[in-house]
């Protein structure tokens, strides 16, 4: 609302060329916030938003979100009682609102993030930028290793980096798959898993990315 107030009272000014950018975190996307992002983006309001996602609420003591990923830690879900719902699908609830622009980056790949960015940028109404960063405490992890693990998310499929503009989906990077027990095994928020937990887990980042890959073909 912040972010859309301001960019109405640009407009409002005649000033076109400011480019507005609203930052929050993946609690405030997916859970907290996500009734004023919907309205934002049913009005297609002109800024870009942001959502920082490291997959729960890490500034105010590692409390699950919507944005966790099933099975994880969270001092909300401890090891004796796992997350048992999946993450949220945020990618869908954008594309409902047919806005302009959504991509998803990450900083370990560089170039792709910052030319989202600068494509979002000339772009106007409402664009959504989906950015995941690994995050040490959060995610029991060594700091060596965040860039690691945040190109390994990638790198086995767990966050694909796509973008839709116009309702057009289309993969941006599509690298050689990676099992995703490298990634699990840097985080020991996944500390407690399984063979069979692995097991399952790719079983699904598979389907999603077979989901994925249908719609850009569509």
């Amino acid at each position: 609302s912040c972010a859309a107030g301001i960019a109405a009272g640009f407009r409002k000014q005649g000033d076109r060329k400011t480019v507005v950018v609203g930052w929050a975190g993946d609690g405030a996307t997916f859970d907290i916030g996500l009734g004023a992002l919907s309205a934002s983006a049913a009005r297609n309001d002109d800024y870009i938003y942001v959502c920082y996602d490291n997959e729960a609420y890490m500034n105010t003591g590692i409390q699950q979100s919507t944005a966790t990923p099933r099975g994880a830690w969270t001092t909300t879900t401890p090891y004796s009682q796992p997350k048992s719902r999946p993450k949220k699908d945020i990618l869908t609830l954008l594309r409902a609102h047919e806005i302009p622009y959504i991509a998803s980056a990450n900083p370990a790949f560089p170039e792709d993030f910052a030319e989202k960015f600068l494509k979002a940028r000339k772009i106007r109404g409402f664009r959504f930028i989906h950015l995941f960063c690994s995050c040490p405490p959060g995610h029991k992890s060594l700091e060596a290793d965040t860039i690691r693990i945040s190109r390994l998310a990638t790198e086995t499929r767990v966050f694909p980096l796509y973008e839709v503009k116009n309702g057009k989906f289309s993969f941006t990077v599509n690298p050689a798959q990676k099992p995703v027990g490298e990634y699990i095994a840097l985080q020991r928020r996944f500390a407690h898993w399984s063979a069979e937990d692995i097991r399952l887990y790719q079983k699904q980042v598979n389907k999603r990315w077979n989901e994925l890959k249908r719609l850009s073909r569509v």
